[in-house]
């Protein structure tokens, strides 16, 4: 017997869970939202340290397109303020800003293949795309062999997609920049990333849907082929859910061990063990009393080697940080984005790379130095590795960065998936 009945279940409050629960309740299905921590979010939430707020996984949220369109529609205002520049690069020890001039401006005062390369994106997005065995250094090294291009191009994929250029396929990379338009605005929360997902959380209960946190998923029950149930635990209380609907928002690979390998049969399981290739970035947050960099957006490098990215998130939220302080997020991924890392030796070669582009950072205090890898990876598989969200269960469907569009990638993504599964679940129950 069931302890209880809900349309659908969704498994994990990260972005695709949250989304796909928020698409759910404003279509007036019943929905309860699980997650096994104390916050929303997933591995894209805010923690306190020593009273500055730093974010895991994202801190730049896309305005615009199906995540902000989602929270409109749930009742939310997506509460992000937009630096301005939003994107700057530093190339040999200078900043140039390539707003309006693009990608091409960027690329026309460093390589003679400019006009080539820029002629390549224009292609991608009348559908000429690279085969899906190149990866996009070697599709870039067929124009130029300029370290400093290839290093900019590098630290664009770890950034967007934490992978390295020769680990990201190129038929990913233009369909991201070329096709989808990459995100052009963006803008930080004042309460941290989690701000935003706790004001989408709260918008789904006041359309009558139900999020628990602390509440492990132990089983997806399945039956002749179709999803029944859930078995949840909330401290050591076991619940067993019925339900029509089962979204998972763990990741392909959790979905498999929560419904058993028998029930998504073998060549499925085998599949996504093929294709699944989780990466690596590690997060780094340091406070200064003074001000370092004068730019309020996000420093993209191109003279090094792990360190890809790095923004002041006080100034655009002074709020994240205590009086007087200035707090700053920076990004690295290993050459090795999808094996083991040695978690020292990344952060001091980043840290060392840090302080060479700007030496005040010398002084700084380090509060954060976290590898996303593992079981809670930066991304649970490559842009381009994606497995789709249906699975062989009718009624069971995966959200989340395991199952994102071809080369798509960030919160945008899972957004996405979360709309998807949604609207594919209203499908079945309208049967």
């Amino acid at each position: 017997m069931a302890d209880a009945h809900y349309d659908v279940v969704v498994i994990g409050a990260g972005v695709g869970g949250l989304f796909a629960a928020a698409c759910l309740v404003n279509a007036g299905k019943s929905v309860l939202l699980i997650d096994d921590h104390d916050r929303v979010g997933g591995r894209a939430t805010s923690y306190n340290v020593d009273g500055f707020t730093v974010n895991m996984g994202a801190i730049a949220l896309e305005k615009g397109g199906v995540f902000e369109r989602l929270l409109n529609e749930t009742g939310v205002e997506l509460d992000v303020r937009e630096p301005d520049p939003a994107t700057v690069f530093r190339v040999d020890g200078k900043i140039v800003n390539a707003a309006k001039g693009g990608l091409g401006f960027l690329l026309g005062g460093l390589t003679k293949s400019a006009a080539k390369i820029g002629a390549k994106f224009a292609a991608a997005r009348e559908g000429d795309l690279p085969e899906e065995k190149l990866t996009t250094k070697e599709w870039l090294a067929g124009f130029t062999k300029n370290k400093t291009v290839h290093a900019l191009f590098r630290n664009f994929c770890a950034a967007l997609f934490a992978a390295n250029a020769n680990e990201l396929p190129a038929r990913a990379f233009l369909t991201y920049f070329g096709v989808k338009g990459a995100f052009k605005r963006f803008g930080f929360c004042s309460r941290g990333t989690i701000g935003v997902w706790n004001d989408l959380a709260d918008g789904i209960r006041r359309r009558g849907g139900e999020v628990r946190l602390e509440t492990k998923a132990k089983r997806i029950i399945v039956e002749d082929g179709v999803a029944v149930g859930v078995i949840i635990e909330t401290g050591d209380v076991e619940t067993t859910i019925s339900t029509r609907i089962v979204i998972s928002n763990a990741g392909a690979m959790a979905t498999i061990a929560l419904a058993g390998e028998a029930a998504l049969g073998a060549d499925y399981v085998a599949r996504a063990k093929r294709t699944i290739r989780p990466t690596t970035i590690f997060n780094y947050y340091l406070a200064l009393p003074k001000r370092v960099v004068e730019i309020p957006g996000l420093i993209t490098f191109a003279n090094t080697e792990r360190l890809c990215t790095l923004g002041e998130l006080t100034a655009t939220c002074p709020e994240t940080a205590p009086e007087g302080w200035h707090l700053y997020v920076a990004y690295s991924v290993p050459l090795d984005s999808m094996g083991p890392v040695d978690k020292q030796a990344e952060i001091d070669f980043a840290m060392e790379e840090l302080r060479a582009e700007y030496p005040a950072f010398a002084e700084a205090r380090l509060l954060v130095a976290t590898p996303m890898a593992g079981d809670w990876p930066a991304q649970r598989t490559c842009a381009g590795w994606d497995m789709e969200q249906e699975t062989p269960v009718a009624n069971l469907w995966n959200v989340g960065d395991s199952v994102k569009p071809y080369g798509d990638g960030g919160t945008q993504a899972c957004a996405d998936t979360g709309r998807t599964a949604a609207e594919q679940a209203i499908t079945y129950l309208s049967r």
